[in-house]
C-alpha cells in the first residue's frame, strides 16, 4: 500500500509541478520582467551578465525547478497522507486528500507567505539575503510544527466534544499561536521607497497564485489516483474474499 501511495504521490507531485510552471511562465514571469526592467533603469545600466541566461531561467529552469518541488511535495504528501487516512474522520480518500492539501497549503505556504512574503528583483539588499531566508525558514518550521500539534490536539478532544468542535479548538489554537509568532519575530521590510507598489503587488499575487495551484492540483491528483487505485485493489480482491 505505501509503495501505491507513494508512486501516485510522485505522479500527482509531477501534474502539480507542471501546472504550476505553466501558471508561473505566463502570470508570474512578466512580473519578473519588468522588475528587472526596473532595477536596470534604477542603476542606469545593465546588471552584469547571470551564469545563466534569462531564456533558460524562465523556461527550462523554471520547469526544472517547479517539477522537482512537485516531486518531493508529491512524496512527502503521500507519507503524510499514509498518516493520517482514516485517523480523522469516516471521510473518502478525495476528501483526506483534498482537506490535506488545503491544511498544507495554509500551514506550509500561506501562514509564512503572510509573513515573509516573496519579492521580485530590485527588491531586498544582498547583505541581508541569509538573514531573511533564515526568518522564512524558522517560522516555516513553527508554522508546520504548531499544525500538527493542533491536529494532535484536535484528535484527542474529538471523542470528549465532538469532531467538529475538536477542529475548531484546534484551527483557533494554530491561530492564535502563529498570530503571536508572527508579533514576535522580526519584520523584513526592504522594499526601495521608489518601487511600484503596484507591480509589488501583482507580483505578490501571482506568487501565491502559482502555490495555490500547486497544492490544488496535488490534492485533486492525488486523491483521484489513490481512489482509483484503492477501487481496483477492491475489485481484484472480491473473488479471494467470496473463495
Amino acid at each position: 500500500m505505501m509503495r501505491t501511495l507513494l508512486v501516485r504521490g510522485l505522479i500527482a507531485g509531477l501534474l502539480a509541478g507542471l501546472a504550476a510552471a505553466v501558471f508561473a511562465f505566463f502570470v508570474g514571469e512578466p512580473h519578473v520582467d519588468a522588475a528587472i526592467a526596473f532595477e536596470e533603469a534604477t542603476a542606469g545600466h545593465h546588471a552584469e551578465e547571470p551564469l545563466v541566461s534569462r531564456d533558460v531561467q524562465r523556461t527550462i529552469g523554471l520547469l526544472s525547478a517547479h517539477l522537482g518541488i512537485g516531486l518531493a511535495l508529491g512524496g512527502l504528501f503521500s507519507v503524510v497522507f499514509a498518516v493520517v487516512y482514516g485517523r480523522l474522520g469516516g471521510f473518502s480518500v478525495r476528501a483526506y486528500s483534498a482537506l490535506l492539501a488545503g491544511a498544507a497549503f495554509v500551514a506550509v505556504t500561506l501562514v509564512p507567505f503572510l509573513k515573509y512574503p516573496a519579492n521580485p528583483p530590485a527588491v531586498g539588499q544582498a547583505g541581508t539575503a541569509v538573514s531573511r531566508t533564515e526568518l522564512y525558514f524558522v517560522f516555516l518550521a513553527l508554522s508546520v510544527i504548531t499544525a500538527g500539534l493542533a491536529v494532535a490536539a484536535a484528535r484527542s478532544f474529538a471523542d470528549r466534544f465532538g469532531g467538529w468542535a475538536a477542529s475548531g479548538i484546534g484551527i483557533l489554537g494554530y491561530t492564535v499561536v502563529m498570530t503571536v509568532c508572527a508579533v514576535l519575530m522580526p519584520p523584513v521590510n526592504e522594499v526601495p521607497d521608489d518601487f511600484p507598489a503596484t507591480l509589488l503587488w501583482d507580483f505578490r499575487l501571482a506568487s501565491l497564485g502559482g502555490l495555490v495551484v500547486l497544492w490544488l492540483v496535488l490534492g485533486a491528483a492525488f486523491g483521484t489516483l489513490v481512489h482509483r487505485a484503492l477501487a481496483h485493489r477492491a475489485l481484484a480482491e472480491a473473488p479471494a474474499v467470496a473463495a
